[in-house]
């Protein structure tokens, strides 16, 4: 069965962002800032992309999608940090509404559009567990009944980190979080048009079955200073360093290496 991620990487579409802007002259100037770019790179190098490359299941594609006017440096700069993971393509496309421009992407990728396809989004400064692409397939065999009669079905692992990653290595705690984009799948049957961007990720257990899968932490999730839902208030979470121990089982699980974090990070 075909598996689409999609990623937005700093793309400048109207609507779809916390924090409003009054132009997209605006908003590109606030998406391409130099510290804001910057961060952005280095998280997607360091944690983003790591656990995609290790993934035990290689059979997947993952759409990155830029907006045109990316400058040349950085468009460079992204292709040189996806170079070594043949199942990503970037795409680039002008500032549309979010939503219509995402679900076409998605759909325009569908091989054969009339057999079903697993979906998944991917923010570009999280990580999901190195076995997620392989758990996610294997969730949708366990469930053939229920999918047989649903369009849609939602597969939700909810259990992950919080953590922030920076010169200093990894702080992180573990949480329970229903429905987050990190690590959560869609089902789309075939011959239906619905993407994982047809709905917002906390509402999706509205508009079909879901189910939840708790066994294992699946995700990290980032907290940093250009993440778009902490722009607003947000209830601030607590973490701890990680001990050598825990470093390695991040390695194991998520391919977020502490020593690489902290080199990149430390970097002028």
């Amino acid at each position: 069965m075909q598996i689409i991620g999609l990623c937005r990487f700093s793309y400048p579409a109207l609507g779809g962002f916390q924090v409003e802007h009054e132009t997209v002259a605006e908003r590109i100037a606030y998406l391409y800032s130099e510290l804001r770019l910057e961060e952005r790179f280095r998280l997607m190098e360091t944690v983003a992309l790591p656990c995609l490359k290790a993934q035990t299941d290689p059979d997947f594609e993952l759409i990155i999608v830029i907006g045109d006017s990316l400058p040349k440096r950085h468009l460079d700069r992204l292709h040189d940090l996806c170079a070594d993971i043949p199942q990503i393509r970037i795409h680039a496309e002008p500032p549309r509404k979010q939503r219509p421009v995402m679900k076409e992407i998605l759909n325009a990728a569908r091989r054969h559009p009339a057999r079903p396809c697993l979906q998944f989004r991917h923010d570009d400064d999280d990580a999901v567990s190195v076995d997620f692409i392989e758990r996610l397939r294997a969730s949708v065999s366990d469930c053939s009944g229920l999918i047989a009669n649903n369009r849609t079905v939602a597969f939700d692992f909810n259990r992950g980190y919080m953590a922030e990653v920076g010169a200093s290595g990894i702080a992180a705690s573990e949480v329970h979080r229903p429905y987050y984009v990190a690590a959560m799948g869609l089902y789309v049957q075939g011959d239906c048009p619905l993407t994982i961007m047809n709905f917002a990720h906390e509402k999706i257990h509205r508009f079909m079955p879901t189910v939840t899968i708790t066994d294992a932490p699946m995700f990290v999730r980032t907290i940093n200073s250009f993440n778009d839902s902490r722009q607003k208030a947000a209830k601030p979470v607590a973490v701890e360093a990680l001990t050598p121990a825990q470093e390695g089982e991040f390695i194991a699980r998520f391919a977020l290496d502490a020593d690489h974090i902290r080199q990149v990070f430390s970097a002028a």
